[in-house]
């Protein structure tokens, strides 16, 4: 592979010498014998050695380190006679606010902040419904709305499970929809595979209202085993335990024996208990559904 660069960089790869720089600690030299560029790149030839061999997989890294970094990075291994990476994966920027996460303008989101704000399932929808090269932008509102979108996901696998009963629940999951698979191998896009599970969730949906149940244990299947490949099969657990079903059960009857004589206080207590624990409840014609919140949407819906 070429390296691409000013002809400044270039000289030094061919001679060695590093060109007169006003930031001495840019470009360094070395004793005899060691070779000249810059001293984080020379240092992670010897760690990769160590750690990931002489050749491995992925390289990731951001756009905005390809020159000189990993192009300096690449030279040095392939003089020294090895494959270094099978795959480079640039990830883009992310933006706050309009701006370039940065440490200089003290912008920086940490991982411990964004997770402070969201459930780690919601942080795993907001990183991954942007393309990994193109800019993620972490604007107001982004947290709720990512919480938003994977709340209609696990939401319809609750209730669809609801509607199909146990003995209709797949034992095994199905393979992904030919879409899916076909985004996922299309360089990773990630945004593009969650519109094809947010698709399906609608015409699963659809069949729920329509009473299909056999086109809804399809859907259903489909859509669970992609969630399982992009890591959310936790948030979309059909696995409640059967104590918590109980309990939740149990509060649901007392809450509708107190409505039916009119003891809405104590009705309103119930739901308010559950409502502030991060359940939700949802009133039909037929009977009362229990969803558990993710931590954005409870703060959201806390009066």
């Amino acid at each position: 592979m070429p390296i691409r660069g000013p002809s400044a960089h270039r000289a030094t790869l061919r001679s060695g010498r590093a060109p007169r720089s006003a930031n001495p600690n840019r470009l360094r030299g070395g004793p005899r014998g060691v070779p000249v560029g810059r001293a984080g790149t020379l240092n992670a030839l010897p760690c990769r050695r160590r750690y990931l061999g002489t050749a491995f997989d992925i390289h990731g890294g951001g756009l905005d380190l390809r020159f000189p970094h990993h192009e300096n990075e690449l030279a040095q291994s392939s003089a020294a006679g090895h494959r270094f990476a099978q795959l480079w994966m640039h990830n883009g920027l992310v933006i706050v606010g309009g701006q370039k996460m940065s440490k200089s303008l003290g912008n920086s989101v940490f991982a411990s902040e964004l997770l402070a704000e969201a459930e780690p399932m919601a942080a795993r929808y907001l990183l991954g419904a942007a393309h990994y090269r193109s800019t993620l932008d972490v604007a107001p509102g982004a947290i709720a709305e990512a919480t938003a979108a994977l709340g209609r996901l696990t939401e319809f696998v609750s209730r669809a499970a609801r509607e199909l009963g146990s003995e209709r629940l797949a034992t095994e999951l199905p393979l992904v929809p030919e879409a899916f698979a076909a985004a996922m191998d299309d360089d990773l896009n990630v945004p593009q595979a969650l519109a094809v599970v947010h698709e399906t969730v609608g015409a699963g949906n659809t069949a729920i209202d329509r009473g299909e149940l056999a086109e809804l244990a399809r859907l259903h299947g489909e859509v669970r085993a992609m969630l399982a490949v992009l890591g959310f099969a936790d948030a979309a657990s059909t696995e409640h335990s059967a104590a918590l079903d109980a309990a939740m059960r149990l509060l649901i009857e007392q809450r509708n024996a107190a409505r039916a004589v009119n003891d809405y206080a104590t009705a309103d207590r119930i739901r308010d208990t559950l409502s502030a624990a991060g359940v939700r409840l949802d009133d039909t014609a037929a009977t009362t559904h229990w969803t558990v919140q993710p931590r954005a949407m409870q703060s959201r819906s806390t009066p």
